[in-house]
């Protein structure tokens, strides 16, 4: 018996886990369900992991992980891509699989929303692998389960979150779409568990994102000591990036460890991602852009 015929490309769809980043994120309080009350500028860029996807028919969920970052992933139930297409599948009563693969091109415990967003990528992949209609709300509503950030990588646009990231308003800041962004990884992964732990419990302030000015010269990061104290390396991240000629924001996304920093002009962009190449080879660096919407 001849083996089966590998699919055909048209029937592989495909979607980008965006990589998502904090322009500004002011930790308010601890609330009374243990989770803390946040206040963040959601931004994505332009790039992120790859996930494709084609129908099967016997129910299961397959899952093939490689890319630079694919090494130690495991591709059981546990994954969050797995967790996500479970999810869709039991809220559909989907008796149809799915054989995915996730290139996974953005480093782990980073900072910049790689399992959330390649769980709301899952999610909007296989609505349209298996050709399904399910509106945002729905979509959204699932994603909260799997996780804080899902929600809010479904749509992957810019938005004001709060709560606990649960609560999400699509938020232009005039001059923010198409920004070069810059985004440098030290190489080490920073439990978030661990950095929320160290937060100093000062509320220091409303997040004010009415420009870009304004989260530029008020905005902050409130677990950026923190993440420091786990990962000093992430200090010499912020200087590098801080030091680049053009630079108009350099700040820690998420909980870390990955840092990022905002331009007016490519040129300048690329001459940073050059120099931190250089002088630190080990260090992972994305040149991309903030994502319009």
């Amino acid at each position: 018996m001849q083996p089966p015929e590998p699919a055909a490309e048209a029937d592989r769809l495909v979607e980008i886990g965006y990589a998502k980043v904090n322009v500004a994120l002011h930790v308010r309080a601890r609330r009374a369900d243990g989770y803390h009350a946040l206040e963040s500028l959601f931004v994505f860029a332009d790039d992120g992991d790859r996930l494709e996807a084609q129908a099967s028919d016997d129910g299961a969920i397959d899952l093939v992980i490689d890319g630079p970052f694919g090494a130690g992933l495991e591709a059981g139930p546990g994954n969050l891509v797995v967790r996500a297409a479970r999810t869709l599948q039991c809220y559909l009563g989907e008796q149809r699989g799915a054989a995915i693969r996730l290139t996974k091109a953005l480093p782990v415990a980073s900072g910049i929303g790689g399992g959330s967003a390649d769980a709301a990528a899952t999610l909007r992949l296989l609505a349209r692998v298996w050709d399904v209609r399910i509106d945002a709300a729905e979509l959204a509503g699932l994603a909260l389960d799997l996780g804080s950030d899902v929600p809010a990588c479904v749509a992957s646009v810019t938005q004001l979150v709060t709560g606990r990231g649960e609560q999400l308003v699509r938020h232009a800041v005039a001059g923010l779409a198409g920004m070069p962004m810059l985004l440098v990884n030290p190489g080490v992964g920073v439990s978030t568990a661990s950095v929320f732990a160290g937060w100093d419990r000062q509320d220091r302030g409303a997040l004010d994102a009415g420009s870009l000015d304004a989260l530029v010269a008020a905005g902050r990061n409130d677990l950026e000591p923190p993440a420091m104290a786990v990962a000093p390396v992430i200090a010499a991240v912020l200087a590098a990036l801080g030091a680049a000629p053009g630079v108009r924001l350099a700040r820690m996304s998420g909980s870390g460890a990955t840092c990022f920093a905002l331009f007016d002009e490519d040129a300048a962009m690329a001459r940073a991602a050059d120099a931190i190449r250089w002088a630190q080879p080990g260090w992972w660096v994305m040149e991309t852009r903030i994502r319009n919407g």
